[in-house]
Parts: C-alpha cells; sequence; structure tokens
C-alpha cells in the first residue's frame, strides 16, 4: 500500500523505561499495599493516559475507562488484555527503536491493574482523580484553514468482509498553498480500521472515479496518486493527530485532488461513513529539500505455501547519500508473522530501526522515531519479513488452506517496509530517487512504474537521453500508460525531436482526451514551431479541463499577447501570477504584458516582484532597466 500516517501522540522520552521490568523490590514499587489501591488515585492515570484516546465515549472502542462502574464491570477483561499485552495495541519490541507516541505500559503499570482487580477493585476518592480527557468531535489541532469533504456520505453495506474504498475529493484553492500538516476525522470511527492520503495533480484519480458507479473506487491500489514530497498522511483510532516537521511544509497546487483510501471492517449494519479532512497551511515550503519516501519491497518473492509457518523474504538497499531517518513504516496483510528492519553502517554497526515479533494487520500503524537517526552515505537498509500460512485465512475461514501469493487484495499479502527519510540537499535527494528505482528495478525489470519512476529521476537531472530510454522501455512494457506518453514527448521537446514528441501527446489524448497536461504540452510544441493559434487553441483545451492550470494562463497570455490581444492576454497573465506566485517568469511576462498596455508603474512592481524571486532573472533585469530608463526619460520630458 501506499501509505500512511503522520498521525503519532508526543514523544514521551522513556528510554531506557518502556517496556523496561521493574526491578526494584516488591516493597519499593508502590508504597501502597495492594489492597489500598484505587481506581482514583493507581489505575485511572493510567487508563486515562494510555486507554482512553479510543476507550472514551464515542471512541473507537466497545467500552469508556473514563468512569469507575465501566471500568469496574470491563475491569477482568482489561487486566487480562493489558498482561496479554494485547491492549493498548503497541507492535514494536522494546530497545529495537525508539519512537514517539509509545503506547506501551510498563511492568509496573500492569501490575497496578491486575493487583487492584484482584484485591477488590476500591473506586477511592473522586478528589484524587487525574483531570479528565477532553474527547470530542472537533478539531484537536485547532480549526483547520481549509477543510475538504466528500459530495455525499458514503454508505457501508452490511457484510463480513472488509472493504477498501479509495475516495476522490477536490481541493479548492485558487493558488498554490504550501501545508504543514493534515488532521483526518473518519467520519465512523468504529468502522474504519485506517485511512491513508495521497494527492493527485493529474486528475487520473478522479477519472477513475468517474468510471465507478458508486461513489469513489474499490480495492487497495490509489494509482497516480502520490504521497506528497515525501510525506506519509493517514488516520487510525487513538493517534494524535501529527503537528508537523518543523521548517518542512509540502506543496499544493490548485487543480489537485485529495485521495482518501479507507480500509472499513465488516459491520452487520449498514453504516454511514461522512469523512472530512482539515489543512494547516505554512507560509512557505521551508528551506532545504523535502524528505523523501524510500520502500523496501519484496512482494516479487511472496508465493507462500499452503501450509507455511515460517516463510521469509528479505530486501536490503545501499545509501548513495547521507540520510536521517524520520519515519518508519512496516506493511504486510493477515498472513504476516514477524517484520525487522535495521541499518548496516560502512562500519559494520548495526542500528535497529524497527522489530515487530507478532504482526497484527488490525494494529499497523507508522512509526515516527523520538529522534532522528543519522545514518551515512554507504549504509545498507535491510528489511526481513516472515509469513505464517499454517492456519485459515480471518477473513475466509470456511475456506481451506491456500497458496498466498502478492497483490492488492487483503486475501493476497505485501512485504514493504517504508522509510522517510530527510536529506541534505536536492541534487541528494535526486541521487537517492535514482537509486531507489534502480534497486526497484533489479527485482522487476519490466515493471512499468518503476521505469516511469527512473525516467522521471533522470528527467528531474536534465539527463534527457537516459531519460527517453527509460520512458520507451515504460512504454514497451505498457503501451497505455498515458503518463509516459506525455513525459517522453516533454523529453523529446528538450532535445529538440518535436515531430515525434507531438505524437507522443497525441497518443496521450487518445486513451485520454480529456487530459490537461497533454493539451499544455501540445501547446508548447505548436508554439516552438510558431503554430500560434494551434498553440493557442490547445492551451485553451487544457484550461477547460483544468481551469486552474497555472502554466497554462502564462502560456496561453504569452501568445495572445504576441498577437497583440492584450487585454485577454493580461487577464491570463494575472491568473498565473495568482496560481504561481513564487514564479519569476510569470511575474516577469505579467510585466511586460502591462508594459505594453501602458500601466508601466505596475509593470515595474511586477518586474522587482520578480527579482526578489530571483535575482538572477536575466529578463526581469533588463526590463525593469529599460522600465526606469524609459519612465525617467518621459519625466523629463513633462
Amino acid at each position: 500500500m501506499v501509505g500512511f500516517r503522520t498521525i503519532l501522540g508526543t514523544a514521551i522520552g522513556l528510554a531506557g523505561f518502556v517496556g523496561c521490568r521493574d526491578v526494584s523490590p516488591p516493597q519499593a514499587k508502590n508504597a501502597l499495599t495492594p489492597s489500598s489501591m484505587t481506581y482514583a488515585r493507581d489505575v485511572a492515570p493510567i487508563l486515562f493516559a494510555q486507554c482512553a484516546p479510543c476507550h472514551h465515549p464515542g471512541g473507537s472502542a466497545p467500552f469508556s475507562v473514563l468512569d469507575y462502574k465501566t471500568v469496574r464491570t470491563n475491569a477482568r477483561q482489561i487486566a487480562a488484555a493489558t498482561t496479554s499485552r494485547s491492549m493498548p495495541p503497541w507492535l514494536p519490541e522494546p530497545g529495537y527503536g525508539e519512537f514517539a507516541g509509545t503506547r506501551r505500559l510498563t511492568e509496573t503499570q500492569i501490575d497496578t491493574i491486575r493487583q487492584w482487580v484482584d484485591h477488590g477493585m476500591l473506586e477511592g476518592n473522586g478528589a484524587e482523580l487525574p483531570s479528565m480527557p477532553q474527547f470530542s468531535g472537533e478539531w484537536q489541532l485547532g480549526e483547520p484553514d481549509l477543510v475538504v469533504r466528500l459530495p455525499r456520505p458514503y454508505t457501508l453495506r452490511a457484510g463480513d468482509e472488509d472493504v477498501f474504498r479509495t475516495f476522490v475529493l477536490p481541493i479548492p484553492i485558487a493558488e498554490t498553498r504550501y501545508v504543514k500538516t493534515v488532521e483526518i476525522r473518519p467520519g465512523s470511527a468504529r468502522f474504519i480500521h485506517h485511512g491513508l492520503i495521497a494527492i493527485d495533480e493529474t486528475q487520473s484519480s478522479r477519472r477513475r472515479d468517474e468510471q465507478d458507479p458508486e461513489l469513489g473506487f474499490g480495492g487497495m491500489d490509489m494509482g497516480d496518486a502520490q504521497m506528497p514530497d515525501g510525506s506519509l498522511l493517514g488516520w487510525s483510532p487513538g493517534m494524535l493527530p501529527f503537528p508537523g516537521i518543523e521548517g518542512f511544509a509540502w506543496r499544493l497546487k490548485p487543480g489537485s485532488d485529495l485521495v482518501l483510501q479507507l480500509h472499513m471492517m465488516p459491520s452487520p449494519q449498514q453504516q454511514v461513513v461522512d469523512p472530512v479532512v482539515g489543512f494547516h497551511f505554512a507560509e512557505t515550503a521551508g528551506p532545504g529539500p523535502p524528505p523523501y519516501v524510500l520502500m523496501l519491497d519484496a512482494d516479487w518473492a511472496l508465493d507462500i505455501p499452503a501450509g507455511a509457518n515460517d516463510f521469509v523474504v528479505t530486501d536490503a538497499m545501499e545509501l548513495p547519500v547521507d540520510v536521517e531517518v524520520l519515519v518508519v513504516y512496516p506493511h504486510a496483510h493477515y498472513v504476516g508473522k514477524s517484520v525487522e528492519g535495521w541499518a548496516t553502517l560502512p562500519d559494520g554497526s548495526k542500528q535497529w530501526l524497527i522489530r515487530i515479533p507478532h504482526w497484527d494487520f488490525k494494529w499497523q500503524d507508522v512509526y515516527r522515531v523520538a529522534r532522528p537517526i543519522a545514518l551515512p552515505k554507504g549504509t545498507t537498509l535491510t528489511m526481513r519479513w516472515t509469513y505464517d500460512n499454517s492456519s485459515p485465512h480471518p477473513l475466509h475461514v470456511k475456506h481451506e488452506l491456500s497458496r498466498v501469493v502478492a497483490g492488492n487484495r487483503t486475501t493476497d499479502e505485501m512485504a514493504h517496509l517504508q522509510i522517510q527519510v530527510r536529506l541534505r540537499s536536492f541534487r541528494d535527494r535526486l541521487a537517492l530517487e535514482e537509486a531507489f528505482f534502480k534497486h526497484r528495478l533489479a527485482k522487476s525489470p519490466s515493471n512499468a512504474r518503476f521505469l516511469y519512476g527512473l525516467a522521471t529521476a533522470l528527467k528531474d537531472q536534465g539527463r534527457w537521453s537516459e531519460a527517453a530510454s527509460q520512458y520507451r522501455a515504460a512504454l514497451a512494457a505498457a503501451p497505455g500508460y498515458v503518463l509516459v506518453h506525455n513525459n517522453l514527448g516533454a523529453v523529446l521537446m528538450e532535445q529538440g525531436h518535436i515531430d515525434e514528441a507531438i505524437s507522443h501527446f497525441q497518443a496521450a489524448l487518445r486513451l485520454e482526451s480529456n487530459f490537461a497536461g497533454a493539451h499544455y504540452n501540445l501547446g508548447l510544441a505548436f508554439g516552438s514551431r510558431g503554430e500560434l493559434s494551434e498553440a493557442i487553441r490547445h492551451y485553451r483545451e487544457a484550461l477547460r479541463y483544468q481551469p486552474d492550470f497555472g502554466e497554462a494562463h502564462n502560456n496561453l497570455g504569452q501568445a495572445l499577447g504576441s498577437l497583440g490581444q492584450l487585454d485577454e492576454a493580461i487577464s491570463h497573465l494575472r491568473a498565473a501570477v495568482r496560481l504561481l506566485p513564487d514564479s519569476a517568469e510569470t511575474h516577469n511576462n505579467l510585466g511586460t504584458g502591462l508594459w505594453f498596455q501602458g500601466k508601466s508603474q505596475e509593470a515595474i512592481a511586477q518586474f522587482r516582484r520578480a527579482l526578489e524571486i530571483d535575482p538572477n532573472h536575466s529578463g526581469a533585469r533588463e526590463n525593469l532597466s529599460t522600465a526606469l530608463k524609459k519612465t525617467a526619460v518621459d519625466r523629463e520630458k513633462r
């Protein structure tokens, strides 16, 4: 899967304490005797802090731990669940990585609950109760800057199987914004196992949604939607919203869609699911490159025989650059048994990232490290998954044992470990991206998506011939891959092969006639040949299908301006500046149009703004110099 959660609580900071057995004498554990323990003084502080995020009125769990009577009724169940460590649900083994938001109880806490139950379950003095935690349907990070939701609630039918449904939510923004974090309210916490978020700038998810008669589309495949700038976004019951990474925000372009995949659990009755997502914005993206998400992946090796109880797959990748690990996210399905992830440093030493000895698909999580883990260039990241296919699949308990292979259905399996890393430079990010896709292709050399990813990494480095070769290989594997046709055309344009580029843009439009990106690129191609009428036609088509396409507004404005249609040109250039406020080129182009329209002062302001953004923009510098000289001469004449 793709995904993913940025939702973890605050680091508790219990290094050397979380999960460590208290070996002090029994009398030193608690000055009180077990028979004097009370709910108010001894048990409620534990339950309020560790259990209440799920176990509160209206929460995802079946009962509340916020009142004594309910706790007493369920006390033996609570003691048994905490003693077995099935509750609170926390899969990582202590000592193999430290994580923010750890929910693992200490031995002392477990003993306190058990002894309280065994010695009469006294209520105690209500004045000794800790402050009651507050849980409501309101936003936990404060009122968002933007809220998006489904056009109508989704109806989860009654049934006995899990349901994966992916919803596409258009994001109503008129200009580029920078997102610090998001908060998800799933709309039906009791029946949502987890939610994953991606962003689609291509509108392919929207087209896929339109082809499905129901709201959204089914399955675990999120298509061309991507995690934005190396983020991991999502939700699961009991998780606190993540407030964001200091100094980092990801770019959100107008016309983008939020793609929300919900894993919904079986329900004996029909349920109404109405998820809502809140966006919290930042002023800028922040300094430095965005994070990047690597995925160790052994899906290619998954062919688990019926009856196998110790089937192992592994994957390992050497880092070409220095990184800092921020998040680890293991993912498998119901046959998963255990997972380990570690780093072997160049000196041979071992740094654990995570170890889960007892995997549980129902409680998978995204684990944010308590402190970033620095790993130097030459470090090898390794993942090891073990599977147990010796008992019937939980979703098909009436069926006999059967072979399990890789796939997107919950009855299939996956072997993933995603690792979010921070890098030192944009150049390092491109080098890591290239190495990552080469690593994936070594296992699956004909995978069109991996070929596309490598080609795009090469394109972003300006290595046009190599990128074109990989795009062609992707088309050989998947001739109907629309984005490959479009990107190959863009690379051919850079190489000066205009006619061949046009043929690929047209192929993309034959596959998807409403693909705004291909229309835009055809506008560029025809414009480069001086065929302005055809260029303008395609820019208009791009804007018909994607009205907030800033680059199309910019280029249409330029083309119209060259034909002397200044009023319409400037309206499009103003739209481009609104949609692409950090583009020096759009400000310079608007300034040029305003100058020819006789609005010299406004033009000068646009040239100056372009130079604020990019002091090395030669066109804006020349235009500003010319404009200032001309206005000075005009003042002298007056």
